[in-house]
């Protein structure tokens, strides 16, 4: 899901971050989001972080997915 907006949150946010297993934040940042989400919503969510001032590629994301997805 892309967040287009973070103040206010979406309304149905907590009920579609509870439909998941799993909750991956990638950020471009050192995890605001991520601290935020948690603690609003208790979910058990985990963060990627990046601090390079680069963005992310694609295979960057989809690996970390797939070690996400791999964890239990």
């Amino acid at each position: 899901m892309h967040l287009k907006y973070l103040n206010p949150f979406p309304k149905n946010l907590e009920n579609i971050l509870n439909s998941f297993e799993k909750i991956l934040i990638p950020e471009l940042n050192l995890g605001q989001l991520l601290m935020i989400i948690r603690s609003k919503f208790l979910v058990d969510a985990v963060g990627y972080n990046k601090v390079a001032g680069k963005p992310f590629s694609s295979s960057e994301v989809f690996e970390k997915i797939e070690s996400t997805l791999k964890d239990k």
